[in-house]
Protein backbone atom coordinates (compact mmCIF):
# COMPACT_ATOMS: atom_id res chain seq x y z
CA UNK A 1 0.00 0.00 0.00
CA UNK A 2 2.94 2.52 0.89
CA UNK A 3 4.65 1.39 -2.14
CA UNK A 4 1.35 2.13 -4.23
CA UNK A 5 0.59 5.63 -2.24
CA UNK A 6 4.75 6.91 -3.09
CA UNK A 7 5.28 9.59 -5.32
CA UNK A 8 8.21 7.52 -6.31
CA UNK A 9 6.19 5.45 -8.54
CA UNK A 10 6.63 5.79 -11.77
CA UNK A 11 3.97 7.07 -13.29
CA UNK A 12 4.78 10.59 -14.14
CA UNK A 13 1.93 11.37 -11.28
CA UNK A 14 4.18 14.36 -10.57
CA UNK A 15 4.80 16.19 -13.82
CA UNK A 16 1.08 17.11 -14.52
CA UNK A 17 -0.72 19.82 -12.34
CA UNK A 18 -4.57 18.88 -13.21
CA UNK A 19 -5.06 22.38 -14.08
CA UNK A 20 -3.54 24.38 -10.94
CA UNK A 21 -0.82 25.55 -14.07
CA UNK A 22 -3.55 27.15 -15.13
CA UNK A 23 -5.36 28.57 -12.14
CA UNK A 24 -2.66 29.91 -10.50
CA UNK A 25 -1.88 31.74 -13.93
CA UNK A 26 -5.42 33.37 -14.24
CA UNK A 27 -5.52 34.49 -10.94
CA UNK A 28 -7.79 31.84 -9.55
CA UNK A 29 -5.24 30.41 -6.85
CA UNK A 30 -3.20 32.96 -5.60
CA UNK A 31 -2.25 31.62 -1.92
CA UNK A 32 -2.78 29.33 -0.19
CA UNK A 33 -5.89 29.55 0.96
CA UNK A 34 -7.33 29.61 -2.61
CA UNK A 35 -5.22 26.27 -2.99
CA UNK A 36 -6.90 25.10 -0.05
CA UNK A 37 -10.65 25.62 -1.30
CA UNK A 38 -8.76 24.43 -4.47
CA UNK A 39 -7.85 21.22 -3.08
CA UNK A 40 -11.06 20.91 -1.37
CA UNK A 41 -13.13 20.91 -4.40
CA UNK A 42 -10.74 18.79 -6.28
CA UNK A 43 -11.36 16.03 -3.71
CA UNK A 44 -14.93 15.96 -3.61
CA UNK A 45 -15.17 16.21 -7.44
CA UNK A 46 -12.78 14.05 -8.50
CA UNK A 47 -12.02 11.60 -6.09
CA UNK A 48 -15.28 10.90 -4.32
CA UNK A 49 -17.47 11.16 -6.76
CA UNK A 50 -15.39 9.78 -9.79
CA UNK A 51 -12.07 7.78 -8.84
CA UNK A 52 -12.34 5.84 -5.41
CA UNK A 53 -15.87 4.34 -6.42
CA UNK A 54 -15.09 3.69 -9.65
CA UNK A 55 -11.70 2.14 -8.34
CA UNK A 56 -13.70 0.11 -6.53
CA UNK A 57 -15.31 -1.01 -9.42
CA UNK A 58 -12.14 -2.07 -10.95
CA UNK A 59 -10.74 -3.93 -7.98
CA UNK A 60 -14.50 -5.67 -7.76
CA UNK A 61 -13.60 -7.23 -11.55
CA UNK A 62 -10.28 -8.04 -11.17
CA UNK A 63 -11.87 -10.22 -7.88
CA UNK A 64 -14.60 -11.85 -10.22
CA UNK A 65 -12.37 -12.36 -13.01
CA UNK A 66 -14.35 -10.14 -15.29
CA UNK A 67 -12.76 -8.50 -17.35
CA UNK A 68 -15.44 -6.92 -19.55
CA UNK A 69 -16.61 -5.33 -16.46
CA UNK A 70 -13.40 -3.72 -15.77
CA UNK A 71 -12.91 -2.36 -19.54
CA UNK A 72 -16.53 -0.99 -18.80
CA UNK A 73 -15.16 0.85 -16.10
CA UNK A 74 -12.04 1.74 -17.50
CA UNK A 75 -13.22 3.50 -20.28
CA UNK A 76 -16.34 5.09 -18.11
CA UNK A 77 -12.96 6.62 -16.46
CA UNK A 78 -11.82 7.99 -19.80
CA UNK A 79 -14.98 9.42 -20.36
CA UNK A 80 -15.30 11.52 -17.67
CA UNK A 81 -12.21 12.85 -17.96
CA UNK A 82 -13.43 16.61 -19.77
CA UNK A 83 -10.62 17.37 -21.90
CA UNK A 84 -8.32 15.59 -24.23
CA UNK A 85 -5.21 16.76 -21.92
CA UNK A 86 -7.19 15.27 -19.22
CA UNK A 87 -7.71 11.68 -21.45
CA UNK A 88 -3.84 11.72 -22.54
CA UNK A 89 -2.69 12.57 -18.89
CA UNK A 90 -4.76 9.21 -17.64
CA UNK A 91 -3.68 7.23 -20.84
CA UNK A 92 0.15 8.09 -19.75
CA UNK A 93 -0.36 6.92 -16.17
CA UNK A 94 -2.14 3.73 -16.95
CA UNK A 95 0.56 2.72 -19.97
CA UNK A 96 3.78 3.75 -17.69
CA UNK A 97 1.81 1.48 -14.52
CA UNK A 98 1.19 -1.35 -17.10
CA UNK A 99 4.79 -0.62 -18.64
CA UNK A 100 5.68 -1.45 -14.15
CA UNK A 101 3.92 -4.19 -13.88
CA UNK A 102 5.09 -6.04 -17.21
CA UNK A 103 8.65 -5.58 -15.75
CA UNK A 104 7.38 -7.30 -12.85
CA UNK A 105 6.36 -10.17 -14.89
CA UNK A 106 3.21 -10.95 -12.49
CA UNK A 107 1.65 -13.75 -12.73
CA UNK A 108 -1.95 -13.30 -14.46
CA UNK A 109 -1.14 -9.78 -16.06
CA UNK A 110 -1.46 -11.49 -19.18
CA UNK A 111 -3.58 -12.76 -22.01
CA UNK A 112 -7.51 -11.04 -21.40
CA UNK A 113 -5.99 -8.69 -18.93
CA UNK A 114 -2.62 -7.06 -20.67
CA UNK A 115 -4.78 -4.79 -23.44
CA UNK A 116 -6.64 -3.14 -20.74
CA UNK A 117 -4.05 -2.65 -18.11
CA UNK A 118 -2.69 0.11 -20.14
CA UNK A 119 -5.79 1.96 -20.27
CA UNK A 120 -5.76 4.11 -16.93
CA UNK A 121 -3.85 4.14 -13.44
CA UNK A 122 -6.52 3.50 -11.71
CA UNK A 123 -6.93 -0.26 -13.91
CA UNK A 124 -3.11 -0.77 -12.99
CA UNK A 125 -3.44 -0.21 -9.45
CA UNK A 126 -6.79 -2.50 -8.85
CA UNK A 127 -5.19 -5.01 -10.26
CA UNK A 128 -1.84 -4.78 -8.82
CA UNK A 129 -4.07 -4.49 -5.49
CA UNK A 130 -6.33 -7.30 -6.08
CA UNK A 131 -2.70 -9.59 -7.04
CA UNK A 132 -1.35 -7.89 -3.30
CA UNK A 133 -4.30 -8.74 -1.69
CA UNK A 134 -4.79 -5.43 -0.42
CA UNK A 135 -8.26 -4.26 0.93
CA UNK A 136 -10.48 -1.80 -1.50
CA UNK A 137 -10.19 0.97 1.24
CA UNK A 138 -6.12 0.28 1.75
CA UNK A 139 -5.70 0.67 -1.93
CA UNK A 140 -8.13 3.96 -1.86
CA UNK A 141 -6.13 5.46 0.43
CA UNK A 142 -3.06 4.88 -1.56
CA UNK A 143 -4.30 6.03 -4.28
CA UNK A 144 -5.86 9.22 -2.79
CA UNK A 145 -2.97 9.84 -0.83
CA UNK A 146 -0.69 9.62 -4.01
CA UNK A 147 -2.71 12.18 -5.75
CA UNK A 148 -2.56 14.41 -2.82
CA UNK A 149 1.05 14.50 -2.76
CA UNK A 150 1.13 15.10 -6.00
CA UNK A 151 -1.30 18.01 -6.12
CA UNK A 152 0.60 19.81 -3.18
CA UNK A 153 3.97 19.20 -4.81
CA UNK A 154 2.59 21.10 -7.71
CA UNK A 155 0.95 23.94 -5.66
CA UNK A 156 4.97 23.81 -3.87
CA UNK A 157 6.07 25.14 -7.27
CA UNK A 158 3.33 27.29 -9.07
CA UNK A 159 1.48 28.79 -6.22
CA UNK A 160 4.09 28.50 -4.94
CA UNK A 161 4.15 27.50 -1.42
CA UNK A 162 6.94 26.93 1.51
CA UNK A 163 7.66 23.03 2.43
CA UNK A 164 5.85 23.87 5.68
CA UNK A 165 2.70 24.67 3.93
CA UNK A 166 2.76 21.78 2.27
CA UNK A 167 3.20 19.48 5.03
CA UNK A 168 0.70 21.36 7.31
CA UNK A 169 -1.56 20.58 4.25
CA UNK A 170 -1.20 16.91 3.78
CA UNK A 171 -1.60 16.64 7.53
CA UNK A 172 -4.88 19.13 7.58
CA UNK A 173 -6.17 17.03 4.27
CA UNK A 174 -5.67 13.18 5.73
CA UNK A 175 -8.97 13.31 7.64
CA UNK A 176 -10.47 14.72 4.82
CA UNK A 177 -9.87 11.53 2.74
CA UNK A 178 -10.62 9.18 4.56
CA UNK A 179 -14.03 11.16 5.15
CA UNK A 180 -14.62 11.36 1.39
CA UNK A 181 -13.37 7.72 1.29
CA UNK A 182 -16.81 6.61 3.25
CA UNK A 183 -19.02 8.99 1.07
CA UNK A 184 -17.05 7.64 -1.79
CA UNK A 185 -17.84 3.80 -1.05
CA UNK A 186 -21.92 4.35 -0.33
CA UNK A 187 -22.31 6.02 -4.29
CA UNK A 188 -24.62 3.90 -6.78
CA UNK A 189 -23.37 3.06 -10.07
CA UNK A 190 -25.89 6.10 -11.49
CA UNK A 191 -24.36 8.55 -9.19
CA UNK A 192 -20.60 8.56 -10.25
CA UNK A 193 -18.98 11.02 -12.09
CA UNK A 194 -17.44 13.83 -11.59
CA UNK A 195 -17.49 17.94 -13.38
CA UNK A 196 -15.15 20.92 -12.92
CA UNK A 197 -16.12 22.90 -16.11
CA UNK A 198 -14.07 25.58 -14.81
CA UNK A 199 -10.84 23.26 -14.16
CA UNK A 200 -11.90 22.19 -18.03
Amino acid sequence: MLQLGSANLPVGGFTYSQGLEWAVEAGWVRHEADFRRWLGMQIDETLVRLDWPVLGRLQRACAEDDPVAFGHWSEFLLANRETAELRTEEAQRGAAFARLLAGWQLPGSDSLWSPLLPLTQAGGMAWLGHHWGLPADALALAYGFGWLEGAVMAAVKLVPLGQQSAQSLLADFAPVLADGLLRAAALGDDELGGSLPIQA
